[in-house]
């Protein structure tokens, strides 16, 4: 079974895509060619995507990492990054039956009428399984293990549910579409309350710049692109130790600002292709339904939220928390993780508070300063037991290089250890035991039934 699986997901999203694209159009009534087509348009804006990403971290990991040298930066979490993290999470016991048990799930709900979303994005399952293997290494039992995983994974499914219409709203071509992803939801609730606390915040509330309005507030300095080479310059800059290698280095503080600039640039371009390969799955899925059931019966088609970093106040955001990030890192006492390999996740931290903070540059910091700071603390509480996992992991794969904690660290990632639903399911499993499982289980059975009624009362 773990051979199976560990074969698909090794498919990765690129080659996947087209295949079940091609499936799943199909069995809607979409003509073949068309069904392909969508496929391979989704399958290579996650090639791009990846190229993009990739970009992102060779370019800005040596510039980070020199000043963490030069200033003495060195904290006891490392940073394993989400892969490494995915690979943990899937070469364990749990990681290895999570596709097929959370499918299962998913069905149950479905044909019960507790979720309208059908969750395909099958690589980023390994969530559900990072925090189920997390609790089995902690609890040294599978059974928690699963018990955690499947947890979050309703709980991810009801709040795809509740954020849907939201989502739709806000981020154009997004029609029948939701995010099942539970790193993206973890930080919703946190966008709504902390939204409406800068309601009453006397200047903030008055501040309404979103994407557009800082171009045409800040012209050239408020573009994405701009943008992204100015701070891929001064990171540049922060990375010589004098004067004499800041002149050194010109070419290649030079070099860095253009790759930032180009990153910020080019995944709004990227993430198009998804839309191009979206659009007819959803006209059709929307039309099928429609007939078979009426028109007020509505699906979802769970989906990557891959599908929309590239919206130009994530990017100006994420750009902006990178070195204020750092910055947290080091100053936070009790903080022991620095993020670095992690930071190319950035972007995903805002795809689910765009839309309730409705896309403002300043609010949207707020949030995501807000929620960056607590998140380096969970990282850190969750730290020992990664480590354990991650160990195990590394035994049973010695090629897996990226598997391996370096000698005198603790393990760590800002994805997904540093969601706060994430650290919810940790801390009741470690800190209450029994009782912490009674919690989630009577708060995972309230959200289900109440999202029935609500999936009832809408029809």
């Amino acid at each position: 079974m773990e051979s199976v699986f560990s074969y698909i997901i090794g498919l990765g999203a690129a080659v996947m895509m087209p295949i079940i694209f091609t499936i799943l159009g199909v069995c809607i009534g979409i003509k073949f060619s068309k069904a392909l087509k969508s496929g391979l348009y989704v399958g290579v804006g996650f090639v791009g995507l990846g190229v993009i990403t990739g970009l992102l971290t060779s370019a800005l990991g040596p510039a980070l990492q020199d000043v963490v040298n030069i200033y003495g930066l060195e904290l006891q979490v490392f940073d394993m990054g989400w892969p490494a993290a995915a690979s943990v999470a899937y070469n364990t016991l749990v990681g290895s039956f999570i596709i097929p048990v959370c499918l299962g799930v998913n069905l149950v709900l479905l044909l019960l009428g507790c979720t309208r979303t059908v969750n395909i994005d099958l690589w980023n399952y390994w969530h559900f399984a990072f925090i189920g293997a997390v609790v089995y290494f902690m609890t040294e039992s599978v059974g928690w293990g699963f018990f955690a995983a499947i947890i979050c994974y309703i709980i991810t499914l009801v709040m795809a549910d509740i954020t849907a219409k939201k989502f739709q709203k806000f981020y154009p071509g997004m029609d029948g579409i939701s995010i099942p992803q539970p790193f993206c939801q973890g930080f919703m609730p946190f966008a709504v309350g902390i939204n409406k606390c800068l309601d009453y915040v006397p200047g903030i509330n008055k501040v309404n710049i979103d994407s557009e309005g800082m171009k045409k507030k800040f012209g050239l300095f408020g573009e994405p692109l701009f943008l992204g080479v100015i701070i891929g310059i001064i990171i540049g800059c922060l990375a010589c130790k004098d004067g004499q290698e800041l002149i050194d280095k010109i070419p290649t503080t030079l070099g860095l600002g253009i790759k930032m600039g180009a990153v910020m640039e080019l995944i709004p371009r990227i993430t198009s292709l998804f839309i191009e390969g979206l659009k007819p799955i959803s006209e059709a899925t929307r039309e099928l339904i429609a007939k078979k059931f009426g028109a007020d019966k509505e699906l979802y088609i769970g989906m990557s939220p891959a599908l929309v970093i590239g919206h130009p106040t994530t990017l100006v955001v994420s750009l902006l928390l990178i070195p204020v990030t750092l910055a947290l890192a080091v100053a936070l006492p009790g903080n022991q993780f620095l993020p670095l390999a992690s930071l190319a996740g950035m972007f995903y931290v805002f795809v689910m508070v765009l839309p309730y903070t409705n896309g403002n540059v300043l609010r949207s910091f707020i949030v995501g300063l807000v929620v960056m700071a607590i998140g380096l603390y969970f990282v850190t509480l969750m730290a020992p037991d990664f480590t354990s996992a991650a160990h195990s992991v590394a035994l049973a794969h010695p090629e897996d290089a990226s598997v391996a904690v370096p000698e005198g660290f603790s393990a760590g990632a800002l994805d997904f250890a540093s969601s706060p639903l994430s650290a919810l399911i940790y801390a009741c499993m470690k800190y209450l035991n029994y009782i912490g499982a009674a919690i989630l289980t009577l708060l995972a059975a309230a959200l289900v039934v109440w999202n029935r009624k609500r999936i009832q009362s809408s029809h």
